[in-house]
């Protein structure tokens, strides 16, 4: 049901005025657009074009709320009532500050898991192309303002509403305002009709909306509406709500705090009665009993993990890979197909021309060999670059930069080596038929300007003959030029040309010899692209072919390795040709099996059932030749075997393969918004080996997890053990309740969270991709919760009983006690650092954040135990230099034992790998333990 706003929005008003009204009112020009003054100006006045979540509650409200929303501290707090009631004024003040201390900790750990959360959604900048003075620019689009004249393409995304000045064929997917599949065709004309009824969204075919996505065409249009003054601004502030989805393993996590907060409150209501059993008094045991729900009670352990996946996106962010959302970090760590796209991504998509042949020649060209001799070029070869110089859309910034294709910018670049001019203002464009990568080709139709002269160094016989051509809108006769892969050429081509006013038909051992020349250059991985021109696109003369190269990525070939060595199958995707492919692939390094086995064609795929696909994918490192459908096709088929899919895209096309993938992957500089939309993960500097650091990132935030819920465990495990043996064994509690809250702190505080920031480890990517369902709380680390656990409680427990020697609890035994159990605590952090490495391998300086904290938390400890006034609320008393040696020295078994354990389980693993089996082969595998090799 959707509901009418009150008054008519800018683009249904701006619908019914003709475009030079629009102009005219808005005060800006449909050519040359605004002033960048006048922007300003505007900027100021409507200010900037994103919309902002006004936080309907202020700060202090949301603290507040924290003391009544929690039933563990309403009981808290009605203790410290009662403790007042009954005189015990010194117990109420101490509880109240530290239930004062408690709440702040984690107001504070939630609002900054908020703050990360807000961040994120800053990460992707939405830019666009705006023209002022003149001049056309990119721009962030929240730099927009009402007057500005944006352009617009094939995969870009509308960054405000426009009303439309120009549209060449020009189709919107509107489905995410309108709901309708199927793109709207735009016009330029003003919508007429019933003035007195305000137009539908679907009606105005004038208007570009805000958010939607351009299918087909290019356009351009004045920005009418910014911010909440778009349709897709109405909408926005018809929402009341917004569900946030959690992630799989916050999920978890929720369901684990759950079923550990039953065990508690069970453990807990046992030592309750027990201890009023035994004639303890039931303000005491039912203080101690809700501290220790507090304290033992995981509440903080979603919040944890969501700043741990927050703040592991911002640094992904730092390393120029974004993520979208955060599942998609968990599903990084998850990840055992990785499908690249190879231009681009693998290499540098900096395209130049190195080889040209034309069948008029009859041998190939090296490019740079031609830019030293001081002779006139071979006339097929000039033919051959003014096709590429025509077909072409590669443009010129303010800056004397080309803009466009890499291709394209090729083409334009080998005339300037060859001192040719850029003829292209000498001719009128009258149709173009954009590259499309189903097709793998692009056409243009063009028609000498009057008195042009053509080229630099070539006389108008050179130029085409126009006979029989189409015709321009201006009179003058056109003709085709066309470019592209060499298969779609060469099948519309039935002369080949040799010399002005000479064509030869192209018969079949005309084409063998321009396949064979271009195989050749396959096989040495240049890029084939193939030219030809005519009066009929069923007819053309096709002139030669073009080789081009394009430079591996540094670092691709070793990141490939790393991947290949953790267990991460790597598959080049590419729309050259298999020797091509193929070729570049050994380069950088993928496994090849000997002769085809390790590529796939795309007509191979399309002759393959999906039974007989997905048998093939298994060995297959390279798919040559492909289109969009092509790589859905190669997902769904590795999905269909159990494998997690990243696949890497950036065109329009690659949208729903990009969709359909576990991780969807889009370039940053040249993905266009559509693959961008789709995608979970933006590589912002096109670079595959951004990939590997955000699976290196994906799979580290995995264990410094488990790390900290190995910490949180082991002391909430340890506190309840502690209070539920003095209960049975009938002493007095060694912690007060103030003391139990503190240790909370400690628990779900700066310490737990800082192991969650723990750096990447170096072996991370030796470890095989964890399956995606795989449990968190492993065996192994049930084994270290429980040992770190009965550490704590054994050396804990010597120290009350041993300081207790007259049988009364004094308030240096509480002290005794308590700070053995805090030192205990700090050591058990240091030692879940890494769940198999020392921390002498790995380093005490590598994670700052935890010196802070551990630091931090001892220095509060100090406070604790030798200021007056927090003696007064935590009953406490100084303690001497010799108590804390003591304390140190023991509480330090901990950490080494858990050193130990480490020692001795990377000893078993070194000789699972190098014992006397170690000539037989290997696999990867995961066991409960972890990471565990087998022999085949």
């Amino acid at each position: 049901m959707t509901t009418q706003p009150a008054a008519p929005t800018p683009s249904a008003a701006f619908a019914r005025r003709s475009p030079e009204e629009t102009a005219a009112q808005l005060e800006t020009s449909a050519i040359s657009g605004l002033t960048t003054l006048e922007a300003n100006n505007r900027r100021a006045r409507y200010g900037l074009n994103e919309f902002e979540v006004e936080d309907d509650e202020p700060i202090y409200l949301k603290f507040f709320k924290s003391f009544y929303e929690n039933p563990l501290i309403l009981l808290l707090l009605a203790s410290a009532i009662v403790s007042l009631a009954m005189g015990q004024r010194d117990d109420a003040i101490s509880i109240t500050l530290a239930i004062l201390i408690v709440v702040t900790v984690a107001f504070v750990q939630e609002y900054r898991s908020e703050k990360s959360l807000e961040a994120l959604n800053k990460l992707v900048p939405h830019h666009c192309h705006v023209i002022r003075d003149d001049t056309q620019s990119a721009t962030l689009a929240s730099q927009l303002v009402p007057g500005d004249l944006v352009k617009f393409g094939i995969g870009d995304r509308i960054p405000a509403d426009c009303r439309l000045v120009s549209a060449v064929d020009l189709e919107i997917d509107e489905s995410n305002l309108t709901g309708e599949n199927k793109p709207c065709r735009k016009v330029i004309e003003a919508i007429t009709g019933n003035e007195y009824t305000e137009l539908s969204i679907t009606e105005r075919k004038n208007i570009a909306y805000m958010g939607t996505l351009v299918r087909n065409g290019h356009g351009t249009g004045i920005v009418v509406g910014t911010s909440k003054e778009t349709e897709f601004g109405v909408v926005f502030c018809m929402m009341q709500e917004v569900e946030i989805r959690k992630t799989p393993l916050q999920l978890s996590m929720d369901e684990l705090g759950k079923k550990l907060s039953m065990l508690s409150f069970i453990i807990i209501g046992v030592i309750v009665l027990i201890g009023l059993f035994q004639g303890k008094h039931w303000l005491e045991m039912m203080t101690i009993g809700v501290s220790l729900a507090v304290a033992a009670i995981p509440e903080g352990l979603p919040i944890v993990v969501t700043v741990t996946l927050a703040l592991g996106v911002l640094r992904m962010a730092n390393r120029k890979a974004i993520i979208k959302k955060l599942p998609s970090v968990e599903t990084l760590g998850s990840v055992n197909v990785v499908c690249a796209d190879k231009t681009g991504t693998l290499t540098m998509n900096q395209m130049t021309v190195t080889k040209v042949f034309t069948l008029a020649e009859g041998f190939p060209v090296d490019v740079d060999q031609a830019k030293n001799v001081d002779v006139d070029l071979h006339p097929g070869m000039r033919r051959l670059l003014q096709v590429g110089n025509l077909c072409n859309n590669a443009f010129m910034d303010d800056h004397s930069k080309w803009i466009g294709q890499p291709t394209d910018i090729a083409l334009i670049e080998v005339l300037r080596g060859l001192s040719i001019s850029d003829e292209r203002p000498l001719f009128e464009r009258i149709s173009e038929f954009p590259f499309n990568s189903e097709q793998k080709y692009m056409h243009v139709r063009c028609a000498p300007l009057p008195g042009g002269n053509i080229g630099n160094k070539q006389t108008a016989e050179h130029a085409i003959d126009p006979t029989n051509a189409a015709v321009s809108q201006s009179g003058s006769l056109g003709t085709y030029y066309f470019k592209g892969a060499i298969e779609p050429v060469l099948e519309r081509c039935v002369n080949y040309y040799r010399s002005e006013g000479s064509q030869l038909p192209l018969d079949i051992e005309a084409k063998d010899k321009v396949m064979a020349q271009a195989n050749d250059m396959a096989t040495h991985g240049l890029r084939v692209l193939a030219m030809a021109y005519g009066n009929d696109l069923d007819r053309l003369t096709f002139v030669g072919i073009m080789a081009m190269h394009d430079p591996p990525r540094p670092g691709v070939e070793d990141s490939i390795r790393t991947l290949v060595g953790s267990g991460v199958k790597v598959i080049m995707i590419t729309g050259d040709a298999d020797a091509t492919a193929l070729s570049i692939a050994r380069r950088l390094g993928f496994p090849i099996n000997p002769g085809k086995a390790s590529c796939l064609t795309g007509a191979e795929i399309e002759s393959m059932t999906e039974r007989q696909l997905q048998d093939a994918v298994g060995h297959v490192s390279v798919f040559a030749r492909t289109t969009p459908k092509h790589k859905m096709a190669i997902v769904s088929a590795f999905q269909a075997k159990g494998c997690i899919v990243a696949m890497t895209g950036d065109g329009v096309n690659d949208a729903p393969a990009l969709k359909l993938a576990d991780i969807g992957i889009s370039m940053g500089r040249s993905g266009t918004d559509v693959a961008k939309e789709a995608a979970d993960m933006i590589l912002v500097d096109d670079d595959f080996s951004t990939i590997l650091g955000a699976v290196e990132e994906g799979k580290s935030i995995f264990y410094n997890i488990q790390n900290f819920l190995t910490f949180q465990l082991s002391t909430s495990v340890a506190a309840l053990t502690l209070i539920a043996m003095a209960t049975l064994f009938g002493l007095n509690n060694p912690l007060n309740a103030m003391q139990i809250l503190w240790i909370n702190i400690l628990m779900d505080g700066p310490p737990a969270q800082s192991l969650g920031v723990e750096p990447v480890d170096d072996d991370v990517m030796k470890k095989p991709p964890r399956a995606r369902d795989a449990a968190i709380l492993t065996p192994l680390l049930l084994r270290r919760v429980l040992t770190s656990a009965m550490i704590i409680v054994a050396g804990t427990m010597f120290v009350y009983v041993h300081e207790m020697t007259d049988g009364a609890v004094t308030a240096r035994d509480t002290t005794m006690t308590f700070t053995t159990f805090v030192f205990f605590d700090m050591f058990n952090a240091l030692a879940c650092r890494s769940e198999k490495k020392s921390v002498f391998s790995i380093g005490f300086t590598t994670n700052k954040m935890f010196n802070f904290s551990v630091m931090g938390s001892i220095i509060g400890q100090f406070l604790v135990i030798y200021m007056p006034f927090f003696q007064t609320v935590f009953q406490t008393e100084a303690l001497t230099f010799t108590d804390l040696l003591g304390i140190t020295l023991l509480t330090s078994s901990v950490f080494w034992a858990e050193e130990a354990r480490k020692f001795f389980g990377d000893r078993r693993h070194h000789e699972k790998m190098h014992g006397r089996n170690a000539g037989q082969g290997f696999r990867r595998v995961e066991t409960e333990e972890g990471e565990a090799f087998e022999i085949v």
